[in-house]
């Protein structure tokens, strides 16, 4: 391989040389005035998005007829030329786009008249170079002529085999030559095109290391100074969130929350001093390949022979328009509250939709079908307004404000953990020896004190069904840089509990927030860190959640808490038995217990949150109700005393039916229906006559098989007869016995005859007894409510 290198780094330093002494001495004229360069049109705006794209704002000032750049990488070419737009904000216009567009380097290659790849070994260079002329140096030996070919040789030498390269010319009087390539070979291009092919080959090699970097150019036309602004969509890396709760030491203090956004800058731009805003949402974009040629394959169209459009049908409509409830909510000064839970209740009673008030006490129902419903409005602290006859009609908007007036307060209050230890006030204990100064460190109630001084770091609003937060302070990330961005403070509402899912080893249960998003502004998903008397708690994740919901996060497993969960008794219960149209229906409740053990085993009153899950078709009973209920599971909540232990025994209830057809009911399972409906007499009397015509048919049937079993054994005796009337043919006993054979198929034919008068009968007596039996079944009609037992 070293060989191989050195060979070919002797062509290119050859190649070069002969193009520069074949290349023609620069002219003694004047240099040309140097052209002046475009200026630059900064970034000052920048939205990012959930999905990973970026809306770019480029805003500057230009002056009569002048050019401005903006950089980009060749990731993002397409999206630029996909949605880029330009504006002059004054009386002048842009007048041309223009960009250095790159071909890839095979395609490049391509056009080249070395047809060599970009891993070319140097036989296949020289073997492209086929016809060009050449001088070979070997040692004192001078080979020159045109270059034939290259070739591979193997020699042998006893049991070892060599691979040797040998290039051939052949000079202009014919004579050809052959020499081996070999380290002390020096090969020159004695022609300047080869030379210059070489060259322009291993420039189009060196390009793919160059900085990747696209320029656009957007020349305007005007007059005077003016605004330019340029705006675009790029692919940018996902922004990331991730936030602090800082649990208070003081009595009374509420919890913080601190959120950060992790901005990366892979653009081919500066952010110098610009907006920043961050959407929690996922606009559609897509990448389309605009910046390389297309071409598109035409339709061959046939020359039209009539102009005759077939009739065509359309689709029904297959739902209905819905309609929108919008207003707002204020107390009774007339301020805006945030954070109202607002519902509408339908005609049945039914929650239809629900939502919860914006910063600005704004709400929106969306999607409701046409009616009149009744508005609840909830919020803690305030008493249950409500506006009742609303009425909605398709594709309107109905708006309703509501005033709250303040009702009963309940607080919640924490149980803090125990007090850190006291920290000294002069050097480490027991002395490192020198007297050195040690800073102590900030009280609780400092750390308190400045977390409450601080102010948001962005605002947030809605955006439809997206949510953005501007950050309030120009910031600045250079290119290829990323930033912890500052995007919300606010107080919250924290109460510590206890979490129990059953996917936590050893029955153990997880230290958890029931956090209530009070901030007024929707919370992207992210991580989050706990941080309880001043130190480091836990960590966990968070999905979004919007103002005014209450959410669990788990950040810790709580050692002092253990869960063992099973199952209690099993039973099933017979609630009614309804016979109608030939089907008897047993109604059951089946009946499940899960019991759940908590022990405390901390020296602090745990308040425990156990999640049961949710089961299609069954319903809790049992008078425990849930605090709270999610698409997969109840949760209960359990106040366990230090060293205590306590129980949680949830009970379900499923409805199941079971259908009989009564012609196919047998006397034993009579008999449990009855025992089932608690021994019933109508039951009984209802289902008596059915058996008793059952019992008619029965009999109807044995009598048929029986009259079947005597005609296939007179059948058979018949033929046995007739094959020993077939046997006696020539005996001296043929007479006497044919006689006695003869009599006795008489008899028995004459039997057979009446058992098929018999079986007709039979057949008559089973219609009319099946026809009695359908009558009877189908006039049954009985419903029986089972009383618990």
């Amino acid at each position: 391989m070293s060989r191989l290198m050195l060979a070919l780094g002797a062509v290119v330093v050859v190649a070069l040389q002969a193009l520069s002494a074949q290349a023609p001495a620069p002219a003694a004229a004047q240099a040309p005035p140097r052209a002046v360069s475009p200026s630059r049109l900064p970034v000052r705006r920048v939205v990012l998005y959930k999905n990973g794209i970026g809306y770019f704002e480029h805003l500057g000032r230009v002056r009569g007829n002048e050019t401005v750049t903006i950089d980009f990488n060749s990731s993002q070419l397409n999206d630029v030329l996909k949605t880029l737009t330009t504006l002059d904000l004054g009386s002048g216009r842009v007048t041309g786009v223009s960009y250095n567009s790159e071909a890839p380097l095979e395609q490049r290659l391509g056009s080249l008249r070395l047809p060599v790849g970009q891993h070319a070994t140097l036989t296949q260079l020289l073997d492209a170079l086929r016809g060009a002329r050449m001088e070979v140096h070997s040692g004192d030996r001078v080979v020159t002529g045109r270059l034939l070919g290259v070739e591979t040789r193997s020699r042998g030498r006893g049991d070892a085999t060599t691979t040797t390269d040998e290039l051939t010319l052949i000079a202009d009087n014919g004579d050809m030559r052959t020499v081996e390539i070999t380290p002390a070979v020096t090969v020159k291009l004695a022609e300047h095109d080869s030379a210059e092919q070489v060259s322009s080959y291993l420039g189009l090699l060196a390009s793919t290391r160059a900085q990747d970097r696209r320029r656009m150019s957007i020349a305007t036309s005007g007059s005077g100074d003016r605004d330019l602004l340029v705006s675009y969509v790029s692919e940018v890396p996902v922004w990331k969130t991730t936030y602090r709760i800082v649990l208070p030491t003081r009595a009374g203090a509420k919890p913080m929350l601190q959120g950060w956004a992790i901005v990366d800058n892979t653009i081919g731009e500066d952010w110098q001093n610009v907006e920043l805003s961050l959407v929690a949402g996922a606009p559609q974009s897509f990448i389309q390949q605009l910046s390389q040629p297309l071409y598109a394959q035409r339709p061959i169209v046939p020359l039209p022979t009539g102009l005759l459009v077939a009739p065509q049908t359309h689709q029904a409509t297959l739902l209905p328009g819905v309609g929108e409830v919008v207003g707002r909510v204020v107390d009774v000064s007339g301020s805006v509250l945030p954070g109202v839970t607002v519902k509408a209740i339908d005609a049945s009673g039914d929650n239809v939709a629900s939502t919860v008030t914006g910063a600005d006490g704004d709400y929106s129902l969306k999607n409701i079908s046409p009616g009149r419903y009744t508005l609840t409005f909830e919020l803690a602290g305030f008493t249950t307004a409500r506006a009742g006859n609303v009425a909605v009609a398709p594709g309107s908007e109905t708006e309703q404000d509501s005033r709250m007036q303040i009702g009963s307060v309940s607080e919640a209050v924490t149980v803090s953990g125990a007090a850190p230890a006291a920290r000294m006030a002069g050097g480490v204990a027991g002395g490192t020896g020198g007297g050195a100064y040690r800073l102590p460190l900030p009280s609780s109630d400092v750390l308190d004190q400045k977390l409450a001084e601080l102010e948001p770091s962005a605002q947030g609003r809605d955006l439809g069904d997206l949510f953005e937060y501007k950050v309030t302070e120009p910031i600045s990330i250079a290119r290829g840089q990323s930033a912890l961005v500052p995007i919300l403070r606010s107080d919250v509402g924290a109460d510590r509990v206890s979490l129990w899912t059953g996917r936590t080893a050893g029955g153990r249960a997880l230290r958890s927030l029931w956090l209530t998003n009070s901030s007024g502004l929707t919370l992207d998903g992210g991580s989050f860190t706990v941080l309880d008397t001043g130190t480091f708690a836990g960590e966990g994740l968070i999905e979004p959640v919007k103002p005014g919901e209450k959410r669990l996060l788990s950040y810790a497993v709580d050692l002092g808490v253990q869960v063992e969960a099973h199952n209690g008794d099993q039973q099933r219960t017979v609630t009614k038995i309804a016979i109608a149209h030939g089907v008897l229906v047993e109604h059951t409740d089946a009946v499940a217990r899960r019991v759940y053990t908590i022990r405390n085993s901390d020296t602090t009153e745990r308040r425990v949150i156990i999640e049961h899950p949710v089961r299609p078709n069954w319903k809790l009973t049992g008078g425990v109700e849930p605090v709270e209920t999610t698409a997969g599971a109840y949760r209960f909540a359990v106040v366990v005393a230090p060293a205590k232990t306590e129980t949680l025994t949830v009970t379900e209830q499923q409805p199941v039916d079971a259908t009989y057809r009564i012609s196919d009911i047998t006397d034993r399972q009579v008999e449990i229906f009855v025992r089932d409906a608690g021994d019933d007499a109508s039951l009984k009397q209802a289902l008596e006559p059915i058996l008793a015509r059952k019992a008619v048919l029965a009999g109807i049937a044995a009598d048929l098989s029986a009259r079947a079993g005597e005609l296939k054994r007179i059948s058979d005796d018949q033929a046995r007869v007739r094959e020993n009337m077939k046997a006696l043919k020539g005996t001296s006993e043929e007479q006497q016995l044919v006689k006695r054979y003869a009599a006795q198929l008489n008899q028995q034919e004459d039997r057979v005859e009446a058992v098929k008068r018999e079986v007709d009968d039979l057949q008559r007596k089973q219609r009319d007894a099946q026809a009695d039996l359908s009558r009877a079944i189908e006039a049954l009609a009985l419903d029986v409510a089972v009383k618990g037992r």
